[in-house]
């Protein structure tokens, strides 16, 4: 059991939850309560989509390990799951099962509202995370950035399943007020942190990985361009977001007319994000590199968090 849940990334999937369970119940009900709006969405309904996107997020796991072994074996071999622990027929068994049963999920809620993009996009992910674990992580930045635009779909998922719930009961009308605009220009800030964020991290891998990517005759950032030039990359990554939340606070009123989010910003965002920097340009080692994407989860989960901060917005 303790192999398996290390095999499908446990802790990043209890991210995901985290992240849209703290979206709908922490930022998005208030905020429909604030506009005079009751949630239709049910909780169990919200749960089957909250499961479907860390089924999804666990099959990509699974099939990336399945096909990374070659890699694993240089870069962590007393990490290496498939082919010691699981027959690599039983991983990719269990890659079936997980993609099955959340496309599944995700086309029954496609079908009870009448969301047909929803369905295609619950198809299609499990095609490009196949794609991505096969060829697209190989070549230089189309993995990373792949990977990155799908960790931005998570925050969107919670909204526009709930707008689409909403419609059944307001009508289309519903799109065009304040509660919808707002709703979707702060998910759209969380979907950019999310973006932005896992690019940065994913760089960061794939400067841990170089050696066993070298090898295995990867592509990727640090192969092509130098671990001097990479490193210039994430840590542009890292000022642009510092500078993008510091714009958006002297910009958006709410934030601005806050006493918490510049205390927020300046402890749990700006002083991680100048310390991230430093390291990636200290680091030097696989070990450097790791440490540094510790610190990289650690600032991704102080923005899930910061929804308890946008939720006193709307009370």
């Amino acid at each position: 059991m303790i192999a398996f849940f290390k095999l499908v990334r446990i802790k990043n999937l209890i991210v995901i939850a985290l992240l849209q369970y703290l979206l709908r119940y922490g930022l998005l009900v208030p905020m429909l309560e604030f506009y005079g709006l009751e949630p239709v969405l049910s909780h169990l309904r919200f749960g089957l989509l909250a499961l479907a996107t860390v089924l999804l997020a666990a099959s990509g796991n699974v099939i990336n390990d399945y096909f990374d072994v070659k890699t694993d074996r240089i870069n962590r071999p007393r990490k290496v799951i498939v082919g010691n622990i699981f027959h690599r027929r039983t991983v990719l068994l269990m890659h079936v099962l997980l993609t099955l049963t959340a496309v599944f999920i995700g086309l029954f809620l496609s079908y009870i509202y009448r969301k047909e993009n929803y369905a295609l996009v619950f198809i299609l992910i499990p095609i490009l995370l196949w794609y991505y674990s096969t060829t697209w992580k190989k070549q230089i930045l189309i993995g990373n950035m792949v990977i990155s635009l799908l960790t931005a779909l998570v925050p969107y998922f919670v909204v526009s399943i709930e707008f689409a719930a909403l419609v059944t009961v307001h009508g289309r009308t519903i799109v065009d007020t304040d509660a919808c605009s707002m709703a979707w220009f702060w998910t759209t800030g969380f979907a950019f942190f999310a973006f932005i964020s896992t690019l940065g991290r994913e760089i960061i891998k794939d400067m841990e990985d170089e050696k066993g990517d070298r090898e295995a005759g990867c592509h990727t950032l640090p192969i092509e361009m130098g671990i001097g030039y990479t490193k210039t990359v994430v840590i542009v990554l890292t000022l642009i977001s510092v500078i993008t939340l510091w714009t958006l606070y002297f910009t958006v009123l709410q934030l601005k007319s806050d006493i918490l989010t510049p205390i927020y910003l300046i402890l749990l965002f700006t002083i991680p994000y100048l310390l991230l920097a430093l390291k990636v340009h200290k680091a030097k080692t696989a070990r450097d590199f790791h440490w540094v994407s510790q610190i990289s989860k650690l600032i991704m989960l102080f923005g899930i968090l910061f929804t308890l901060v946008a939720r006193t917005f709307f009370s």
